[in-house]
């Protein structure tokens, strides 16, 4: 599968962005997918994460409460809403698909990833 990420910019601190994940190849509907970020000079950290049916989501303690992640399997696109942002938030978020159906943390169980989109929050 392929997967290409989109809707990262540069955003002042409080404000929002809304990132999209669109699969092509072979359907992603029956895999949990996830967001990652990695900032400059740290290691790629898992953000989000939503199950194949989409009835079951886990957020990184760092973005709960600011970020949802949601999926539409009939559109094949994953998406990060992310609200009240922070300087802190900024990096490059990569979107994946994982090997199961269910939620995993680290990155070595997702086996196909997106290109990377970034995030910049000005303070």
């Amino acid at each position: 599968v392929q997967l290409q990420a989109s809707g990262g910019g540069l955003v002042q601190a409080g404000g929002s962005l809304r990132l999209s994940c669109a699969a092509s190849g072979r359907s992603t509907s029956n895999y949990a997918m996830g967001w990652f970020r990695q900032a400059p000079g740290k290691e790629r950290e898992f953000v989000a994460g939503i199950n194949w049916s989409a009835g079951r989501t886990y957020y990184a303690d760092s973005v709960n409460g600011r970020f949802t992640i949601s999926r539409d399997n009939a559109k094949k696109t994953v998406y990060l809403q992310m609200n009240s942002l922070k300087p802190e938030d900024t990096a490059v978020y990569y979107c994946a698909a994982g090997r199961s159906a269910y939620i995993q943390f680290g990155s070595a169980n997702y086996g196909s990833w997106g290109q990377g989109t970034l995030v910049t929050v000005s303070s």
